[in-house]
């Protein structure tokens, strides 16, 4: 009771009409940028899913065999040979080819921005105080959130599914790259600086490449990451796979929605194993053969 009365006393925040005073605000007054994040995100998209439709399937599956079997697993060669091989036959050839347009994309774009950001975390305190609450938001707000101001800016399709997808997959990059450049040894860092090296000459050559396995691991969870955020976009008009499974699961249709999660399955074990080891020295590549 008197916890009751408590909360009838104190009024509640407007934290919604805050959201959408914000959200109107921004709609109105930004139409021009949104309307050329669109097109850049569009033209991206049609590039890449161009790139991975144009040739016949058994060309693109030989392609992929070759990049995995480079990336030093003759095994993971062979699980691509099959697993894309299963894709065709259960005819989610396009679907899929789209959703790896849509990841690629969202990914690209998350690294784009991610490391820099990173970088800058590393290199100043002031920045990494800001930034760091901004990604523990991110990162604990529930995914289907992102969907509503996506939508709202950018209206239904394939925008707002990268939009969302961004959001939700940038923070590990951005993390890790700050985490891995902070745990460059700083006797390596004094020493290039008693080499006379300047700011970038010891970014780049010392501090980033040391740190480089950390950020591809970022690298490696924001692909998984946008990944699982693709198929949740389905629900807003994004293309892919994500469509099979919701039109699945919504008609209760268990056996089709078993396949379509076969072919989600197939496609993260390829990019997460490919993003692990194709940038791996060929020394490291061999001894895990």
């Amino acid at each position: 009771m008197p916890n009751n009365i408590i909360a009838a006393e104190i009024p509640k925040l407007p934290i919604a009409k805050w959201v959408d005073s914000a959200v109107d605000w921004m709609s109105i007054h930004l139409e021009g940028l949104f309307d050329g994040i669109a097109v850049t995100i569009e033209d991206i998209v049609e590039f890449f899913t161009n790139v991975f439709t144009f040739p016949h399937p058994i060309l693109f599956i030989l392609i992929l065999a070759v990049i995995a079997y480079f990336a030093g697993k003759w095994k993971l060669s062979l699980f691509t040979v099959l697993g894309f091989l299963l894709i065709w036959n259960l005819g989610y050839w396009d679907a899929t080819m789209s959703t790896l347009a849509l990841v690629l994309t969202s990914g690209f774009i998350s690294i784009v921005i991610g490391i820099p950001i990173g970088i800058l975390c590393a290199k100043s305190r002031g920045a990494s105080s800001i930034i760091t609450p901004l990604l523990d938001f991110m990162q604990t707000m529930p995914a289907f959130v992102y969907l509503l101001p996506a939508v709202t800016f950018f209206s239904l399709g394939v925008v707002p599914g990268v939009i969302a997808s961004i959001i939700f997959a940038i923070p590990p990059t951005i993390r890790l790259t700050n985490l891995g450049i902070k745990q460059v040894s700083s006797e390596l860092v004094e020493a290039a600086d008693a080499f006379g090296s300047t700011g970038a000459q010891k970014l780049f050559k010392v501090q980033l490449p040391l740190a480089m396995p950390t950020i591809l691991a970022g690298i490696n969870q924001t692909i998984m990451l946008s990944l699982s955020m693709v198929v949740i976009a389905s629900m807003i008009g994004a293309q892919g796979i994500g469509v099979e499974v919701y039109r699945a699961v919504t008609q209760l249709h268990i056996g089709q929605g078993f396949e379509a999660g076969l072919a989600v399955v197939v496609l993260a074990i390829v990019l997460d194993r490919l993003s692990q080891n194709i940038f791996k020295p060929a020394r490291k590549r061999r001894k895990a053969q």
